[in-house]
């Protein structure tokens, strides 16, 4: 368990960057749009033929494209309205979208992560509630969801969850096991006695990388202030805020006692969950609900997963309640004159029979109600993912504010790898805030 033959290792490396990282705001996780589709987007007035227009934040080749392309293809069976679907990819739709929107090209719906399109693409969203009323869609939506697309949709529903998803300690129990962790950790205090037991029978505790270290920053300053302080902490420079310190002392207490990875200061996204939490040297990666398929290939189907919640902090305000949970969503572009076709080809994406082949083909949580066998491989997830009550945005807060993101993630990064202390790391954010 400890250490895989060679061969495995320099596979792994050589797959690393065919991942496609699933990561709501992981930019650093992104894939290429190599895969997007050949056929140029038609530069016409929004809204006008007969046929839906639709660009997906997914590759063609992908688990998620691939069952998109069985949903259409059913659709287009039964209804005779032709789909013209462009697989964008991550990076694709994420610098494309926003200048076709502008330009009034003619797209009749997209999908992304449940706050990029709620935010970034807000504007340009049509309202869904007449749509979803008429329907009875949710009837069997997830509800908790649904609330969360209304909450960031300012209390309109403007977007249509599916391939649900939740951010948390995800680790192999095999670890656990052979180190003698019976329970979970629910506090910091469990999870240092949990990291040392790990340490002691030989392995790394917890390894991370820079598409998800500022969610450590994020989610323990989130659990001593709640992300509404976190938020009004980053945006507004107040670096003097004790819980800043004291988040850094935390971490800086964990890098001396040897917990993190010896390459944390320096791994790059997919090197963390690739070669050390798939090969089973290391224990512990906060990460999200997409990671057990990313890594399928390398970790192999005797794996282990569990998963729970980041741990409580003494005197803090949040609790394991509080995380970072949602979907990406399918939404409709305002000025679509197929509105209620484009809601069709919704409703065969997120439910039935689709909504499942996706859950099964990506090893992703169903968005489904009816839909209640999950991957086994998530089995530890569905009771952290029913405990949740707090939502938290991507990365907790600490990417509120995008000018000083670069400056945690590399100054974070330098903490956990033991080269700067807890004073260091907050004078670096003071300084870069003046």
């Amino acid at each position: 368990m400890k250490k895989r033959f060679m061969g495995v290792m320099l596979s792994a490396v050589m797959t690393a960057g065919l991942l496609a990282g699933c990561a709501g705001g992981a930019s650093t996780a992104t894939t290429a749009a190599a895969g997007a589709s050949t056929d140029a987007p038609k530069e016409t007035a929004a809204g006008g033929g007969e046929g839906l227009i639709y660009w997906s934040m997914w590759e063609a080749t992908e688990p998620q494209g691939q069952a998109i392309q069985m949903a259409i293809d059913k659709f287009t069976a039964d209804t005779g309205i032709k789909v013209d679907v462009q697989f964008k990819g991550r990076t694709g739709i994420r610098e494309g979208l926003q200048p076709a929107l502008d330009a009034g090209t003619n797209i009749d719906l997209f999908d992304e992560d449940i706050d990029r399109v709620n935010t970034t693409w807000g504007q340009y969203l049509m309202d869904l509630e007449d749509l979803v009323k008429t329907s009875g869609y949710e009837a069997n939506a997830n509800a908790g969801l649904i609330k969360a697309c209304r909450e960031v949709g300012n209390g309109t529903l403007k977007s249509i969850p599916y391939q649900p998803n939740v951010f948390a300690f995800f680790y192999n129990q095999s670890i656990f096991d052979e180190a003698g962790i019976k329970e979970v950790p629910k506090t910091w205090e469990e999870l240092d006695a949990a990291c040392q037991k790990i340490k002691d029978a030989g392995y790394t505790p917890i390894t991370c990388d820079d598409a998800y270290i500022t969610a450590m920053f994020g989610y323990h300053m989130s659990r001593l202030l709640g992300e509404p302080g976190t938020e009004a902490v980053v945006k507004e420079g107040k670096w003097d805020d004790p819980a800043v310190l004291k988040t850094a002392q935390a971490y800086e207490g964990f890098a001396k006692k040897g917990y993190f990875s010896e390459t944390i200061a320096s791994n790059v996204w997919p090197a963390g969950q690739n070669q050390e939490l798939a090969l089973g040297t290391a224990a512990m990666y906060l990460n999200g609900s997409w990671l057990p398929n990313e890594v399928k290939d390398m970790a192999g189907e005797d794996f282990k997963w569990g998963c729970f919640s980041y741990p409580a902090v003494e005197g803090g305000k949040d609790g394991t309640n509080a995380s970072n949970y949602g979907a990406q969503v399918l939404a409709i572009n305002k000025n679509s004159q197929n509105g209620e076709n484009a809601f069709k080809l919704i409703e065969y994406i997120t439910q039935g029979e689709f909504d499942k082949k996706m859950s099964e083909m990506s090893m992703g949580i169903p968005a489904d109600s009816r839909n209640s066998e999950w991957p086994v491989q998530l089995a530890s997830v569905k009771p952290v993912m029913e405990s949740l009550s707090v939502r938290y945005p991507w990365a907790a807060g600490a990417e509120a504010n995008a000018d000083l993101t670069p400056i945690i993630k590399e100054n974070f990064m330098k903490l956990c790898g033991g080269s700067i202390t807890a004073a260091e790391f907050t004078d670096a954010l003071k300084a870069a805030g003046k």
